[in-house]
């Protein structure tokens, strides 16, 4: 056991000088691309939290669109009447779009039958203002 040990601490000195300190180096290396991986997915993880952001926020503005069109299919006989923000039934929907997307506003186009909702959000991080267009036909049942 001695002789093996003895052999080993001669390995180790009898090693050239260019070769010494370099599995510290591979080691130092490794750790290097390790760290640059968890950065990178780090990264990812940062991307895909504000791209799931956005998907949220773009379906509720198409659940708020929908919303507004329906409201205005069953009250058609003032479907003219929803072009105005001022408008009783229109107005809990103007603050629902406030509450469900930060800084959101909706408005509302009445030409004829033909209603265009348009809905925009913008997150206080952001400097692009989102928008969601959704027309539809209101036609008399």
């Amino acid at each position: 056991m001695k002789r093996a040990l003895k052999s080993r601490m001669r390995g180790a000195a009898a090693m050239p000088r260019a070769q010494r300190g370099v599995m510290l180096l591979e080691a130092l290396v490794a750790i290097l691309i390790f760290t640059i991986g968890i950065v990178a997915v780090m990264g990812m993880q940062v991307a895909s939290i504000n791209e799931v952001t956005q998907a949220k926020y773009r379906t509720d503005a198409a659940y708020l669109a929908n919303q507004i069109t329906g409201m205005m299919w069953i009250d058609q006989p003032n479907l003219l009447s929803y072009a105005s923000p001022g408008y009783a039934g229109r107005a809990t929907w103007n603050s629902t779009v406030a509450s469900s997307l930060p800084q959101g506003t909706g408005t509302i186009a009445v030409n004829g039958r033909q209603v265009t909702v348009t809905i925009q959000w913008r997150m206080p991080s952001d400097i692009v203002t989102r928008r969601f267009v959704a027309v539809a036909n209101i036609n008399p049942t």
